[in-house]
């Protein structure tokens, strides 16, 4: 956010026993199961830097831009809803390998510090637990 206002930021990780780059496409894949762009009613997505992405779910419009993709270690993006309060904020992933498979992080940062923003905190949860289920990995979360 450009003002003074207090913002949130959540920190999620869940190990996948998978390999990093098999991690961090499968969550630019819309036909996989526990990605944000799976759960669409309507998507567009154009997973490239400067590109954009739109996605309806429940009839919440989800918005952004891409800002970073280093494949196969970072993807990041703006990110816009009516729980953001119209503002702009910063979700970035990142696939760490690790002995056992790919640490995959994710932050959301710059919300605003209200209520409908700390639902974030339970959505990206919710989308993160179904994904690692897509690689036969229950509901490990680090």
């Amino acid at each position: 956010m450009k003002n003074s206002q207090k913002t949130l930021e959540f920190k999620i990780e869940r190990m996948i026993t998978a390999a990093q780059d098999e991690v961090f496409d499968g969550w630019l894949n819309p036909r996989i199961p526990g990605t944000p762009w799976n759960a669409a009613e309507k998507l567009i997505l154009e997973a490239k830097v400067d590109g954009l992405f739109y996605w309806l779910i429940r009839g919440t419009a989800h918005y952004g831009r891409f800002t970073n993709i280093e494949r196969p270690g970072r993807i990041q993006h703006t990110w816009v809803s009516p729980n953001t309060l119209g503002e702009e904020s910063v979700v970035t992933v990142t696939f760490k390998r690790q002995e056992e498979g790919t640490l995959m992080t994710l932050v959301h940062s710059d919300l605003p510090d209200c209520e409908q923003a700390r639902g974030h905190e339970r959505g990206w949860n919710y989308f993160l637990g179904l994904y690692l289920e897509q690689f036969g990995n229950g509901s490990r979360q680090k």
